[in-house]
């Protein structure tokens, strides 16, 4: 399903084989699994990592398992369930995140992209593409406070979700989606790899950096079920930090 190893001060997690990358429930257990054994790692190793999820194949992510789901709305529905404390996972995990798309990324599969912090794509092949007005399903909440926190121009949202348009990585980075480009897989692993050593070097306190980040997109955090702070906490937190 998906491997993780450590280089230096950097967690790269591999989304293993030449499939799809469907999410279903094992491999959503997998990623899972794995971002919280980056978690406890980080913990013990102190300030100064990074994450990067990259994938091996054709696609970065196909999106969620259509194929178990099948026709079954209640099983489709399971799989929406699983894949958001996934997002939470990411949205919580303290430390740099950097999406290395290496292929396709539909659906589930783009969600995951903007679950990390940044996102470096190849130029030759692949594309994001959110197939929902296409196919006739509705988008989840969690999805679209997910997107709309993480691609604010509004004509690139409304291309992204009401158009159904498929971005390749010139595009994507126009649009303010994706930060890097390169020519291939793996240029784009590498990129990703070297932007998460340069984030992992300012040594940020990962507590810290969460927090940040949660702040900075409450609405998606919410949807996802992260519990905000009350402005007391946020205050006592603050004092600590001192």
């Amino acid at each position: 399903m998906c491997t993780l190893e450590q280089r230096g001060r950097v967690f790269v997690l591999t989304l293993t084989g030449d499939g799809e990358h469907r999410l279903g429930h094992p491999l959503i257990a997998s990623l899972r699994s794995a971002v919280a054994s980056v978690a406890a790692a980080a913990a013990s190793a102190g300030p100064g990592t990074a994450l990067v999820t990259v994938a091996e194949g054709r696609f970065f992510s196909n999106g969620l398992d259509i194929g178990w789901a099948g026709t079954s709305r209640p099983r489709l529905q399971e799989l929406v369930d699983a894949l958001r404390p996934l997002a939470a996972d990411l949205l919580a995990l303290p430390m740099p995140t950097v999406a290395a798309v290496t292929g396709h990324a539909s659906a589930g599969g783009f969600l995951l992209a903007l679950c990390h912090d940044y996102r470096v794509m190849r130029a030759d092949r692949g594309v994001l593409y959110m197939s929902e007005i296409d196919i006739g399903l509705p988008l989840p909440p969690y999805f679209v406070a997910m997107f709309r926190a993480k691609i604010t121009a509004a004509n690139a949202l409304r291309d992204v979700l009401l158009r159904g348009r498929k971005l390749r990585a010139a595009e994507a980075k126009e649009m303010g989606i994706v930060d890097a480009v390169c020519p291939g897989p793996a240029e784009t692993a590498a990129e990703a790899i070297k932007l998460a050593e340069q984030l992992a070097a300012r040594k940020w306190d990962g507590g810290v950096y969460a927090s940040i980040r949660m702040s900075i997109f409450p609405e998606a955090c919410k949807s996802v079920g992260i519990v905000e702070e009350s402005d007391e906490e946020k205050r006592k937190h603050f004092a600590s930090r001192l």
